[in-house]
């Protein structure tokens, strides 16, 4: 039997219904966060709680819930569902109201879904890198907001897996963004480059864990754009997200990345992203880099 919170309360799965009128079925008014779970322990779980406040707060939501009483909530969520590698899902809409795009008058209180996703580490994925494809980017201009508006994402996803790609590398004209579902990282000359954390893309937590072990380590590393000749260029090119870790990219549109095997720079990071998983959340078990 699986188990889900809402609104503060955990439940049976089967039985956590939503309303149709609530206004993230009928507007995507909302946003959510997706948080990792290794040997049972959620890893970044405060930085990704973070930017769930933040984006509520970026849209006029506000939680009925500190950031304390989420963790503590998702902590037995996942002993209840015995969930030892896997993910969170959780979300935040308007709530209920009559269907009406202007914001509900008067109080209405916000629906709060969380739920666990069983699911391993991406090893072949990590080991041998993926193909992506490019696409350009057509989203809106908030995309720092971690919105329930996903339409452009999925989009660029199918095209992608439709090509047999793993992802689908975004672009506003020359300059590259990020991918559908994931941060976009270069490598040239020894310096990892990644886009700065505007509005343009998503501020992934994962991003900063890598930025961050990229400056204890020694490693070169600047973010600013990247243009599509310097994509085309790069001595490597890997992703990252919260389930992806750090995935090594070995095509784009048909074209290999330089040998088309995973390079010297991701593989290092992807050590120290795996022994920082480990400092968070003990000894990986189903380890097998």
């Amino acid at each position: 039997m699986e188990f889900a919170l809402l609104n503060g309360e955990i439940i049976e799965r089967s039985e956590a219904m939503i309303d149709v009128e609530d206004r993230g079925y009928q507007f995507g008014d909302g946003v959510y966060e997706v948080i990792r779970v290794y040997n049972g322990k959620m890893f970044t779980a405060a930085e990704h709680l973070n930017r769930f406040a933040k984006s509520a707060e970026s849209i006029g939501i506000s939680l009925a819930y500190t950031s304390t009483q989420l963790t503590g909530l998702l902590e037995k969520l996942v002993i209840k569902n015995n969930l030892v590698t896997g993910n969170i899902y959780m979300q935040v809409t308007r709530g209920i109201a009559p269907r009406n795009h202007v914001f509900p008058a008067g109080s209405v209180p916000p629906t709060l879904v969380a739920y666990t996703i069983r699911g391993v580490r991406p090893f072949d994925n990590l080991k041998t890198g993926v193909k992506t494809i490019l696409t350009e980017d057509i989203r809106w201009l908030r995309c720092d907001i971690k919105s329930l508006n996903l339409l452009a994402n999925i989009l660029a996803k199918q095209k992608a897996s439709e090509e047999g790609c793993f992802e689908a590398i975004q672009h506003r004209g020359q300059d590259v963004t990020e991918g559908s579902s994931s941060n976009i990282f270069i490598v040239k000359d020894g310096t990892v480059i990644t886009h700065e954390s505007n509005n343009l893309i998503l501020k992934g937590i994962t991003k900063d864990v890598i930025l961050d072990l990229c400056i204890k380590n020694n490693i070169p590393v600047k973010e600013r754009t990247v243009s599509l000749a310097e994509l085309d260029e790069a001595d490597e090119v890997f992703l990252s997200s919260t389930t992806a870790e750090v995935t090594p990219v070995i095509e784009i549109s048909g074209q290999k990345v330089k040998t088309g095997v995973p390079g010297p720079i991701t593989k290092k990071l992807q050590k120290l992203f795996e022994k920082e998983i480990e400092k968070q959340c003990g000894v990986l078990v189903d380890k097998d880099m």
